[in-house]
């Protein structure tokens, strides 16, 4: 089926992608996000279904109901969680997800308590001052030597937990998102919401042209991906899913931040050589700028779904981001390509229906 891709509202996908990156969403700390989607899928004629581990599941009726197609994406995000507070008042954290700890050094953050406040802090090492410690330059960033400087009144474990603060509460990194009219995009958190945006746009597509994809595809919002086990489990009628997450960029990779990076292997191992191809060939055929690389320090939902026992065929694509886990950068162009691509592949009959030489 031809389809006209120039009908991808790229402006719709970029204030959305604006909106969700706005949004803290560490892993686990999903559910305003998952709300406000939940909403806008509606007011789109979809229904959603969350499971109880909270990921969100939209159908999207195809033409053809068996070989169910999957595309997940993550609305969680790198983050952190009270460690314990210190005699001094500051706040001692651990990690949530794999990030070197030196990219969060003087960040701005949130500290959002059990009962519903929010306080704001900045991380710093605990010699945060060369005027005043010898060895500051030098000394290790690590969990053990780095802290949250509450901004409030406190400057005591006991006027700390005055507050309401306690071990296990959940910290957000401030995104700093500046969307640049040179179609760049800058922000914390482009892994997934960048890609989690193209998914929106092409719900918003099929709202808008009345078509039907020539497959039943499900989306899955995952909510814990970047610890490892967001789309584990998935439902019994998928054969085949293609995670869509941020294109890992530098060293001798090639794709840049106006691509769409397709994976073809990750640190678990091969995708599926059949989908991975047609993506290749639909992206040729549509005169998509795309890459095609190898992400040697990387796994995907779909690495999640295949180690949770799930007997699927699996495929990965994402827009090029520099920087992952750090001030990350995309562009807008990548953003609307990815959705293109899926687009494609999405009114394909089932396995792609190209002919693949083997």
């Amino acid at each position: 089926m031809v389809v006209d891709l120039r009908k991808l509202d790229e402006d719709y996908m970029v204030e959305w992608l604006d909106k969700l990156l706005r949004i803290p969403s560490p892993s686990g700390f999903c559910k305003q996000i998952i709300g406000v989607i939940k909403q806008e899928a509606e007011r789109l004629g979809y229904q959603v279904e969350l499971t109880p581990k909270g990921n969100a599941i939209i159908t999207i009726a195809g033409d053809e109901q068996e070989n169910v197609l999957a595309l997940t994406a993550h609305v969680d995000t790198l983050g952190a969680m009270v460690r314990s507070i210190k005699p001094n008042g500051m706040v001692r954290f651990t990690p949530i997800g794999g990030y070197a700890i030196q990219t969060v050094e003087g960040e701005y953050c949130l500290i959002h308590t059990r009962d519903g406040r929010q306080y704001e802090g900045t991380v710093l090492s605990t010699k945060s001052s060369v005027h005043v410690f010898n060895d500051a330059r030098d000394w290790k960033r690590e969990e053990a030597n780095m802290e949250i400087r509450i901004d409030a009144d406190t400057s005591s474990k006991e006027e700390t937990e005055a507050l309401g603060i306690s071990v296990g509460d959940y910290i957000s990194w401030d995104p700093r998102v500046k969307i640049m009219p040179s179609g760049w995009i800058k922000s914390r958190h482009l892994d997934d919401k960048a890609s989690v945006a193209a998914l929106l746009g092409l719900l918003q597509y099929f709202h808008k042209q009345g078509v039907k994809p020539a497959r039943t595809t499900t989306i899955i919002l995952s909510t814990y991906e970047e610890v490892g086990h967001g789309s584990s489990h998935i439902p019994a009628n998928i054969t085949e899913m293609i995670a869509v997450d941020m294109g890992a960029l530098g060293d001798d990779l090639s794709a840049t931040e106006k691509d769409i990076s397709i994976c073809a292997k990750d640190s678990t191992g091969p995708y599926d050589y059949e989908m991975t191809t047609t993506l290749i060939e639909l992206a040729k055929r549509e005169k998509l700028p795309y890459a095609v690389d190898i992400y040697p320090h990387y796994g995907s939902d779909a690495s999640a779904a295949l180690r949770g026992g799930n007997d699927i065929r699996a495929a990965l694509i994402g827009p090029g981001v520099h920087a992952s886990h750090g001030m990350e950068r995309t562009h807008r162009q990548a953003v609307w390509g990815v959705a293109a691509l899926l687009l494609a592949y999405l009114m394909e009959p089932s396995s792609g229906g190209l002919k693949i030489g083997l």
